[in-house]
């Protein structure tokens, strides 16, 4: 049997939005199950609503230190790269003070990307995805392609009752 042919690494760009599509999926458990952790699955789970406002008030921080939803919402088409490059130094340091200030991240898995691992019966598959070529049964033979993340800590602001979550940024007038 011959190994795949390693796949091309996404570029800085490319991984912006699945960094934070996992991010958020993590932060609030609604992940979908691994293709081999669901027919192991009972038709029976009840499903747990995740409240919007810790999702509003974290987008709400994003916005303002990192300014990413005035960066995302702009029209980037007009704009040459070395331009997007600049205004992305500035979403992704202050995406890094958000997340330094109000959360404590460790990786999933501590090996080197690359390195090849072993995972065993029984392997955590809420913290592993196995991608690939996914046939048979545990214990399986891989390349760790990502890390993966942890929120081992949060440290949201607490908030007064008459604060609208929804208002992720004040509009601002100039007198």
């Amino acid at each position: 049997m011959t190994e795949p042919t390693p796949q091309a690494k996404p570029s800085f760009f490319q991984r912006i939005p699945l960094a934070f599509s996992a991010f958020f999926q993590v932060l609030f458990g609604n992940m979908p199950p691994p293709v081999a952790a669901q027919p192991a699955q009972s038709a029976a789970v009840v499903l747990r609503e995740a409240t919007p406002d810790a999702a509003l008030q974290l987008l709400g921080l994003l916005q303002k230190e990192a300014r990413l939803i005035d960066f995302t919402q702009e029209d980037l088409s007009s704009y040459s790269d070395a331009d997007i490059g600049g205004a992305a130094r500035v979403v992704h340091e202050g995406c890094c003070k958000v997340l330094r200030d109000h959360f404590t991240i460790a990786p999933v898995r501590a090996e080197a990307e690359g390195s090849r691992i072993t995972l065993p019966e029984g392997f955590d598959a809420s913290a592993i995805r196995l991608t690939g070529n996914v046939v048979g049964q545990a214990p399986f033979k891989g390349s760790l392609s990502h890390r993966g993340w942890r929120a081992t800590e949060t440290r949201l602001p607490k908030l007064t009752p008459s604060h609208d979550v929804t208002v992720l940024a004040q509009a601002e007038v100039e007198l």
